[in-house]
């Protein structure tokens, strides 16, 4: 039997101001998968995350969160839905302690991760509890913006460029957070620059450019398709 849908996006178009930053995408991501948007700068993909929490001036077309039309919904409704977002700016609060930062948000879903658990899968973070947001290393503070929503009990995970300035080896910790996430049944859609994290997380890859999804790519065809995908990502 195949897992149920968990997104399921139709003909979405956002805009800012006059701005028509999303013109057509269509994506689909079943419940426990982990999907990427790939793309340029300014192609769409972060567009596409805010899009899906309503954080955008307008949007038209459809956006199903497990079986539940959301388009016309507020933010902090779609939030309830269980979904959680990770954006590039992280929004740590520097005057919290790392461990103060965790207990803030307010739970979106059954089972939010304890503290217990998070500190498992964090060890970093469990070391610097009682360290302002300030001090943390910019890996930390990645860790703790992912760890924050996995209290939450959301179990659909919005990841804005979570490795971008990271050094290697915090790098390959995150890659070794999704592979778990994913063992626990959660589902992920990435916006990666890095291809070279992405490419083995991923069940597909949707290559977004000028705000239409261009290409889907599962990751079997990722050898097949690697010259097609250098020329859309410009590498």
């Amino acid at each position: 039997m195949s897992e149920p849908t968990m997104l399921r996006i139709r003909d979405l178009h956002a805009w800012y101001g006059e701005s028509h930053v999303l013109q057509g995408i269509d994506i689909d991501v079943k419940a426990g998968e982990c999907v990427t948007l790939l793309g340029r700068n300014g192609a769409g993909r972060t567009s596409t995350l805010r899009a899906i929490l309503g954080l955008v001036g307008k949007r038209t077309g459809s956006i199903q969160v497990a079986g539940k039309e959301t388009i016309v919904m507020p933010t902090h409704r779609i939030a309830q839905l269980g979904l959680g977002y990770c954006p590039e700016e992280r929004g740590i609060y520097a005057s919290l302690t790392a461990e103060e930062n965790l207990l803030l948000l307010p739970k979106v879903g059954e089972g939010g991760m304890s503290l217990d658990q998070i500190y498992g899968m964090f060890p970093n973070l469990k070391e610097r509890a009682s360290s302002p947001g300030t001090r943390l290393s910019g890996g930390e503070q990645q860790m703790l913006a992912m760890a924050r929503i996995l209290r939450t009990g959301a179990k659909l995970l919005l990841l804005d460029e979570i490795t971008e300035g990271l050094a290697p080896v915090i790098v390959q910790k995150l890659s070794q957070v999704i592979r778990e996430l994913k063992a626990r049944g959660f589902t992920l859609v990435l916006v990666e620059q890095n291809f070279r994290f992405a490419k083995h997380l991923a069940d597909r890859h949707y290559v977004i450019e000028h705000g239409r999804v261009v290409e889907v790519i599962a990751s079997s065809e990722v050898a097949a398709k690697q010259d097609r995908l250098d020329a859309l990502l410009g590498i």
